[in-house]
């Protein structure tokens, strides 16, 4: 099975082309005349091969890094040192970073001509998991860079002949480093003089090319002055540094971080099953919370108090000689006095009057600890069938991951070294069997488990020894690399169906670096305290599943990780969030004066200073509660009414901004009501709406030439190349060699005669359009005379608005035409049951199922209204699979709706619910969408005249149609 990728992911171009547009303004590095390789800006030829070059000054950089971080809504760039050049991705674990990066260098070359590229990595695990990206995506970037040529390696100190291939090639070349492979100058090869094979130092190879080096996870690469140092070494031309989890941001280029993911529904859904005992109250329950040691050593616990004839379970705070009897007033606590609290860090406890030792996160009266592992197993297994059950017609394969810190735990070895099952293994066959049977399972087991035997559904990776004994390591050992080679070579087999390995028990040091898509529950059996940070944790299951053709599966309906806990729902969630804010920074209600800038631009601070100077934010941008109460009717100054829509959506997007972790007991089964699909009223519905079209792009191309000939006058402004001037005097000492009195001057240059691209063939092949209306468009605008000034950013600036142009008028010429082919009720409405949670359900007797989806409060709101109001009398929220296309992408609308006017005439309505019905509001593509949609829909309803497809905010607007 081969995963498939994609290359038109919005949000993954745009992390690509915050890079790529860096560089703007740099020459073209192809052109259809053939260019020699002397001759190409983006590389140079020097005395051991080829190197990268960049020409742009220090202020053209600046330029398009502000403008990029503008768009992205990210803190600007004050300064710039070119001999510096680093810049930070921001992307969440399980979003396509690796795909990216490695995207990223293909459109550097085929933009610029950079050639030499080195990947740093901080471990074995992300360096094989590279690797493997590089190796399945070749098919990928053949056909998408029209088989460019390239060549990629890891970096092995027994091979140095690859450094000299990797510096004298004219194909792209990316080398695969581990950082522990040149940052001890005394013992690294690639430091010491290689005189049999190179002749010189391998790494003052490597420096002669000006690699652009990708630092991948940078926080665990270059956290030290020794990691920088050899960073430093290698002579690069600028850095790109690509994490979710950055300690040191250099020029933010873009951000995707763990809540815009969520937001977007681009890694799964995160939901957590805890294990606790319940109706206990009969013994006595404590739980060590925390200890804090500033005014006098204090514990945190969880306790059952008596209030007024109820048990509650409560945090109190105690300290020494703390009687637990006369602060909970139950009987069952006596002899529960403290007598210490020890606070040493790693060794906290609390010590009783009666004997009892609690350490800290233990409980007493909760679950005996070897049974909560077992329950444990048999809750992870139980959440695999169930998926799996669901699953079972739609070709996905789910996979459990069991995380074990004593290997001896699932596999042990007798004195005769023959191994055998440790506890977890028999726990695992004792909970399956007993699951496997009940009778909702009968026929997953018959076309499943009864051709597999329990032995081939699990396994476990962990490191052995040179006798092939499993063994406990710390992840970073040379044991381990084996354990992370079979894990991600084994990543598409994992994958498929006829592969039996469901369920994986794996050592928790291995934490980061790799991952499987289809790891659906995860399960972490500790014996000792877990030093594994919650995000790792989730991180190997994050990323949105697969099924048997490789293609990717959207939608938090399928994509939903289960974590198996041994804490409270509410702590998980409480912790995770604490991490977020402490390792990935992500500020909750905190409003930053950029993120106006996409629409308010330079008025960005002005708006922020008028936030605070109102009490609507404090002095480091904290919400207050008077900006909660009167979100909705701000009152602004007159300059930012225009934008009042998004100021308020922006603001409300930070007032709720949170890492949403989904309650297993909150989950509900939405069940399609079969009565209303074979209604009358509801065939009647479908028969108007179920027809496909298909849509032919009729546009005026005059019309097209003479906007774009008016904007490129109006907009397109090219000054001449600069060429930044760089000077400096040589110190020869006898400890070093340094440039010193170091001059930069910025030349402008004038009448300098050089090789022009072939503009018209270029823009042909980006736009389709005939090479005479190219050439119309060129020699009808007053600025063609800028082309020599600076031929690629003009290229650049006149292929934008052509393609922006080209976009109004083809959904302005679209027109639909209706064919033979439509959606049957079953294909769209194609699950009987879906997995929900009750936060984002509203219950109703007029929709198609018991409950309704709603995606948003705007549309919970239109259902509440559709309840209440007599006129409806059915509707339903239309899935995500009911599409109709358009040349900007396929577009789903929200409900389709039965109205009866007078008891007597019924209309029929498809309802598009939008937060705003001004087109000024909405997005570009939003609008095309819909405007295709009108057109669509017109085309049905000239058969049905009763059909009608709206756009409003709200129940009120929807009335005048009724």
């Amino acid at each position: 099975m081969k995963i498939k990728f994609y290359d038109n992911l919005d949000y993954q171009l745009e992390a690509i082309n915050s890079i790529v547009d860096i560089f703007k303004g740099q020459e073209k590095v192809d052109t259809l005349f053939g260019i020699k390789a002397q001759d190409i800006v983006g590389t140079e030829q020097t005395e051991t091969g080829i190197g990268n070059r960049l020409t742009l000054s220090a202020d053209e950089l600046l330029k398009n890094i502000q403008d990029i971080q503008k768009r992205n809504a990210l803190d600007i760039s004050k300064s710039l040192d070119k001999n510096n050049l680093n810049f930070s991705i921001e992307m969440e674990t399980g979003t396509g970073k690796t795909y990216v990066f490695l995207r990223t260098i293909f459109e550097l070359n085929k933009r610029y001509g950079f050639k030499k590229f080195i990947i740093v990595v901080p471990s074995i695990a992300i360096k094989e998991g590279v690797k493997k990206n590089l190796d399945i995506t070749k098919e990928h970037f053949a056909t998408l860079y029209d088989n460019t040529p390239y060549n990629y390696f890891i970096y092995d100190s027994n091979k140095l002949n690859q450094i000299n291939e990797f510096a004298r090639s004219s194909d792209i070349e990316i080398m695969i480093i581990n950082i522990d492979a040149f940052n001890k100058k005394d013992i690294n090869k690639i430091h010491q003089l290689q005189e049999a094979t190179l002749g010189e130092r391998p790494i003052d190879l490597i420096a002669s090319t000006n690699p652009i080096v990708i630092i991948d996870e940078p926080q665990s690469v270059d956290s030290t002055k020794k990691a920088k140092n050899a960073i430093k070494s290698l002579n690069p031309l600028f850095i790109l540094r690509y994490s979710a989890t950055h300690k040191e941001k250099y020029n933010l280029m873009y951000k995707l971080d763990a809540v815009d993911a969520y937001e977007k529904k681009l890694v799964k859904q995160i939901e957590v099953a805890s294990i606790k005992l319940s109706d206990t109250s009969n013994i006595p329950y404590i739980r060590f919370i925390s200890v804090d040691n500033k005014k006098g050593i204090k514990a945190k616990v969880e306790i059952d108090v008596l209030e007024k004839g109820v048990v509650k379970r409560k945090t109190k705070t105690i300290k020494g000689n703390s009687d637990l009897f006369e602060i909970t007033g139950r009987d069952i606590y006596n002899g529960y006095i403290v007598r210490e609290i020890y606070a040493e860090k790693d060794n906290e406890y609390i010590e009783f009057a009666n004997g009892k030792i609690l350490r800290l996160k233990e409980v007493i009266g909760d679950v005996d600890k070897t049974h909560l592992q077992y329950l444990q197993i048999k809750k992870t297994i139980e959440e695999h069938l169930e998926k799996e059950r669901l699953f079972l017609e739609k070709g996905i394969k789910v996979l459990s991951l069991f995380f074990i810190d004593k290997v001896a735990n699932y596999r042990e070895y007798d004195e005769e070294g023959n191994p055998k099952k440790g506890k977890f293994a028999l726990f695992f066959e004792k909970a399956f069997n007993e699951l496997i049977n009940k009778p909702k399972y009968k026929e997953l087991k018959e076309k499943v488990y009864d051709k597999l035997n329990i032995e081939e559904i699990q396994d476990g990776y962990f490191s052995q020894d040179k006798k092939g004994k499993f063994k406990d390591t710390n992840g970073k050992t040379q044991a381990d690399e084996s354990t992370y080679e079979k894990i991600m070579k084994n990543k598409e087999k994992l994958l498929s169906l006829n592969e039996p390995l469901r369920f994986i028990f794996s050592h928790s040091a291995l934490k980061e670096g790799w991952d499987n898509p289809n790891v659906f529950q995860i399960c972490t059996l500790n014996e000792t305290k877990s030093v594994m940070k919650k995000r790792q944790e989730i991180g190997r299951g994050l990323r949105l599943c697969v099924n048997s053709e490789g293609e990717r599966v959207y939608g938090f309906d399928i994509n939903r990780l289960t974590i198996i806990a041994n804490e409270s729902y509410e702590e998980f969630a409480k912790n995770l969030q604490k991490e977020y804010e402490e390792d990935l920074g992500i500020k909750f209600g905190i409003i930053e004066k950029h993120i106006f800038y996409p629409f308010l631009e330079e008025k960005s601070e002005e708006f922020f200073k008028f936030l605070q100077e109102n009490d609507y934010i404090d002095k480091k941008g904290n919400i207050t509660e008077k900006l909660k109460q009167e979100i909705d009717n701000l009152d602004l100054p007159k300059e930012f009414e225009d934008k009042k829509e998004e100021i308020i959506k922006t603001i409300k997007k930070v007032v709720g901004r949170k890492i949403e972790i989904k309650n297993v007991n909150e989950r509900k089964v939405v069940k399609l009501k079969k009565e209303v699909i074979l209604s009358e009223d509801f065939i009647n519905l479908w028969n108007r709406i179920k027809y496909k079209t298909i849509y032919n792009i009729d546009f005026d191309v005059d019309l097209l030439i003479k906007r774009c000939v008016k904007r490129i006058d109006e907009e397109v402004k090219i000054g001449n190349i600069k060429y930044e001037y760089e000077k400096a005097k040589i110190d020869i000492k006898r400890s070093e060699i340094e440039a010193v009195d170091g001059e930069n001057r910025v030349e402008h240059l004038a009448n300098v005669s050089f090789e022009l691209p072939d503009i018209v063939s270029f823009l042909q092949e980006e736009t389709k359009l005939k090479r005479r209306d190219i050439i119309k468009i060129l020699t009808s605008t007053h600025k063609l005379n800028h082309f020599k000034n600076n031929p690629q950013k003009f290229i650049e600036e006149v292929l934008k608005i052509i393609k922006e142009e080209m976009n109004e008028l083809i959904v302005e010429g679209v027109k639909y035409e209706k064919i033979g082919k439509e959606y049957a009720i079953q294909e769209i409405f194609d699950k009987e049951e879906i997995i929900a949670y009750m936060k984002n359900l509203q219950k109703s007797s007029k929709s198609v199922s018991d409950y309704v989806i709603c995606d948003s409060e705007i549309e919970k709101k239109f259902v509440e209204d559709f309840e209440k109001n007599d006129n409806v009398k059915l509707f339903a929220k239309l899935p995500s699979n009911f599409k109709i296309n358009t040349p900007v992408g396929s577009y789903n609308p929200d409900f389709a709706i039965v109205v009866e006017v007078n008891g007597e005439e019924k209309l029929y309505f498809v309802l598009e619910s939008k937060g705003s019905v001004s087109k000024e509001d909405r997005r570009g593509k939003e609008n095309y969408k819909i405007n295709c949609a009108k057109k669509h829909f017109k085309v049905l309803s000239n058969e049905y005249k009763d059909l009608e497809y709206v756009v409003e905010k709200d129940f009120e607007g929807f009335k005048r149609y009724l």
